[in-house]
């Protein structure tokens, strides 16, 4: 199996000053490239935020791509890998095509000329988020939907071959989450690896091809979504009963009881 990281005996511990909250603990784990990954499991572990590198871990490794993070020049990791965070930054006055055009940074610098490559990226990646009629919007009038497929379009102008998505769609109401799971999805169909953290266990099990859950620090489930959707293992990963509906030709839902 390809990976896409190689965790190795991670610990983070949060908070500084004299009582850090320890949220991962001595984890090794490997996950899959190629892939659409959810990462479930609480709030607040760091656990994306030690994958992008933007938190120090405390002891351990983290492996990227076959290379240990340390060795990976800012600018080569921003080729390699790129992240979009829980909270976006503020695109006041920007256009959707400004935004886009934003992921092409590591590829020419702040003062470099965009060249044939980059517009060419740009176009791309409007064309494959369905943002061909809003290019021209400011992202500020756009839905929540819109504003999150725009920022997808971003990371794909950013020319990485790997995504890695923490909660994107934790705002916004079930149609918009259901319209950008599908696009998540079919940008791993088409050779990307996606790492997505969720919280919702339905759209993770409907919309992943293997998934990962950490309660406590440590992995409580690393499968399939058939593996993830039985009563013990739901159990075993929200702490409280739960059950599986199925329906014929349906995704199965869990639900507490």
């Amino acid at each position: 199996m390809t990976c896409l990281f190689e965790i190795r005996d991670l610990t983070i511990d949060l908070g500084g000053g004299r009582t850090p909250r320890r949220v991962i603990d001595g984890l090794d784990l490997d996950i899959p490239a190629g892939r659409t990954v959810a990462l479930i499991g609480h709030n607040g572990s760091g656990k994306s935020k030690a994958l992008a590198r933007q938190i120090e871990v405390t002891a351990g490794e983290i492996r990227t791509i076959g290379r240990p993070q340390r060795d990976w020049s800012p600018r080569d990791h921003a080729r390699a890998l790129a992240y979009l965070p829980q909270y976006t930054p503020p695109a006041e006055g920007m256009t959707v095509r400004q935004l886009v055009a934003l992921g092409r940074y590591p590829w020419h610098g702040a003062l470099g000329r965009p060249s044939s490559e980059d517009r060419a990226a740009v176009e791309a990646a409007i064309a494959e988020c369905g943002l061909a009629d809003y290019e021209g919007r400011l992202v500020d009038t756009l839905s929540g939907g819109e504003r999150q497929r725009a920022w997808l379009a971003m990371l794909l102008a950013q020319g990485a071959n790997a995504l890695l998505l923490d909660e994107p769609i934790s705002a916004l109401d079930i149609a918009h989450q259901i319209e950008v799971m599908n696009l998540v999805h079919r940008l791993s169909e088409a050779g990307r690896s996606v790492v997505v953290v969720l919280h919702d266990v339905n759209l993770a099990a409907r919309f992943s091809d293997h998934i990962v859950a950490l309660k406590g620090g440590k992995v409580v489930l690393n499968g399939s979504p058939d593996d993830l959707m039985q009563p013990e293992a739901l159990s075993r990963v929200y702490g409280l009963a739960m059950d599986v509906v199925t329906r014929p030709g349906r995704s199965p839902l869990a639900s507490a009881l």
